[in-house]
């Protein structure tokens, strides 16, 4: 009998215009990063010049996460339907026009406005730039490479913090400035997205195969072709087969772990530095930081984790890490007044640990679903983690008036056990397998 072809697209090496697909599909997940953390710090200057309560704190820290729901559930299914480069380019377009128009605002409810309309754009963008990535990449790269689509979200944040930080130590009314200056990474990655192809996968699972034809050989080589591709021809975009039988479950498993991890972690980002003051770590500069360290820290535990992605094993690299979240939190929560170097080095822990979770938001999305409804179930995801990210981020300044900072860190350790007990139970081992395979109801 003869043995079957091995995929030349899947076992192919990182050719330099898929490096560069890479390094601007991340482009999204960078402002990402940047717009969410650069509004912790903004709100301390804009809160007495807006002259806000805590409740409108809490709505505007929320509202681009909402708008990040709403961006993911829509546009995901959009972009299995209407293919991946035309969305690639327009979502950023969006992210530019109202990075500007928040300088100009003059009300709470224009600015949360202007955020949960750049939401919508960045939860456009996650299942547009995860599939596009996620459908150009070998296997042997693929966990490493849709990992650290998701954690270049940090590098947003840790710029953020760095621009934040500046801005607010020339003057106390800099707020516009901080707000507006994400328009310049957006533009930066709007050029650098330009000329991107559409992905082969999605033409061929359309049935545009001459299409798909040019763009693998193009890429590829003149001996690679369709069949490289392993991809079903001419399938219908059908979003209600996300929700049936193994897909389902599938949905759950990745919707409940990316949003047991990105509530605590969303807010500690949002409200970061009233966080810290919370903890003993008010007095002059000290929260600054102390945020500063919490980003790096986020930063470097995903530097090991896109290794361990590969080397460990999904499923292994999720639940360890889920552990010694929990911990972190735990600490916080029972040990009242703390001393400034235990909060940072709970903080720090935590943060490092959170770098499997990460890389694994973009990993596992991309990988258990089929081309046809690969975007749609990442923007499904993304659009619960957010929900649930957006409702945390409100509550927790009324948590910490009216519960304490201590009870807060409780809540926030219950929710990342959660995680845990979900990921034991259902997290699958994927490393080292094909598009095919992974996404195989089988």
């Amino acid at each position: 009998m003869e043995k079957a072809r091995e995929s030349l697209i899947e076992n192919s090496e990182y050719k330099p215009v898929l490096k560069r697909i890479t390094v601007f599909a991340g482009g999204g997940a960078v402002i990402d990063g940047y717009i969410l953390t650069i509004i912790g710090i903004a709100l301390l200057q804009i809160t007495p010049d807006l002259n806000m309560d805590v409740n409108w704190s809490g709505i505007i820290g929320s509202s681009a996460l909402l708008g990040i729901l709403i961006g993911g559930l829509f546009f995901g299914y959009i972009t299995d339907l209407f293919g991946r480069r035309l969305m690639y380019t327009i979502d950023l377009v969006a992210m530019v026009l109202f990075s500007v128009a928040q300088m100009f605002i003059s009300s709470p409810l224009e600015l949360a406005a202007c955020r949960f309309l750049i939401g919508i754009a960045i939860g456009a963008d996650y299942p547009i730039a995860n599939a596009m990535l996620t459908e150009f990449t070998p296997k042997k790269y693929r966990g490493f490479m849709t990992g650290s689509l998701v954690s270049v979200w940090y590098v947003g944040a840790i710029l953020a913090s760095i621009v934040g930080y500046v801005l607010l130590i020339l003057g106390p009314h800099n707020w516009r400035w901080m707000l507006g200056s994400s328009a310049i990474l957006a533009l930066i990655m709007l050029m650098g997205r330009w000329d991107t192809p559409e992905s082969p996968r999605w033409l061929m699972s359309k049935g545009r195969t001459e299409e798909a034809r040019r763009i693998v050989k193009n890429i590829w080589g003149e001996e690679a072709d369709l069949e490289d591709l392993e991809e079903i021809c001419n399938v219908k975009t059908d979003v209600g087969k996300i929700f049936q039988g193994v897909y389902l479950k599938r949905l759950i498993f990745v919707s409940v772990f990316w949003t047991c991890q990105v509530i605590p972690c969303f807010t500690l980002y949002t409200f970061g530095p009233q966080i810290l003051s919370a903890l003993n770590m008010g007095e002059g500069n000290k929260w600054i930081w102390g945020y500063m360290i919490l980003n790096i820290f986020f930063f470097i535990g995903c530097i090991p984790a896109l290794k361990w992605v590969e080397s460990v094993g999904r499923r292994p690299l999720l639940i360890r890490s889920y552990v010694f979240m929990a911990l972190s939190l735990l600490v916080l929560g029972i040990v009242s007044n703390a001393p400034a170097t235990v909060v940072i080095i709970c903080f720090a822990a935590y943060a490092f640990a959170s770098g499997g979770p990460t890389v694994l938001d973009g990993v596992y999305p991309s990988e258990l679903f089929p081309t046809d409804i690969r975007a749609s179930a990442y923007g499904v995801a993304t659009a619960v983690s957010r929900l649930g990210a957006a409702i945390g981020t409100y509550l927790l300044p009324l948590s910490i008036q009216k519960l304490g900072i201590e009870t807060t860190m409780i809540i926030a350790t219950v929710i990342t056990s959660f995680g845990l007990i979900v990921s034991i139970a259902w997290a699958p081992e994927t490393r080292g397998k094909t598009l095919k395979e992974t996404s195989s109801v089988v």
